[in-house]
């Protein structure tokens, strides 16, 4: 089963609009976003420093690269 891809538009609207509804300015609700944001794609890196693809580019059971002339054998995180 292949992890599902990461969406980072629909998150970051969805942040924004929580904090902009808890009464921050939209200026800090768009810095809270991004800094969600870059955490979140580098959480779904691989830290194989021979891959560094994505985790969507992982089997999830066996955590295999799907990219063919890559040799990680599974995802570090």
């Amino acid at each position: 089963m292949v992890e599902k891809s990461f969406d980072p538009e629909i998150l970051y609207t969805k942040i924004v609009h929580y904090y902009v509804d808890k009464g921050h300015t939209k200026e800090q609700a768009n810095n809270i976003a991004q800094a969600i944001i870059r955490r979140e794609a580098k959480r779904r890196i691989c830290k194989n420093v021979n891959c560094k693809h994505s985790s969507n580019e992982h089997i999830r059971q066996s955590q295999t690269c799907l990219v063919l002339d890559c040799s990680c054998t599974s995802f570090v995180k």
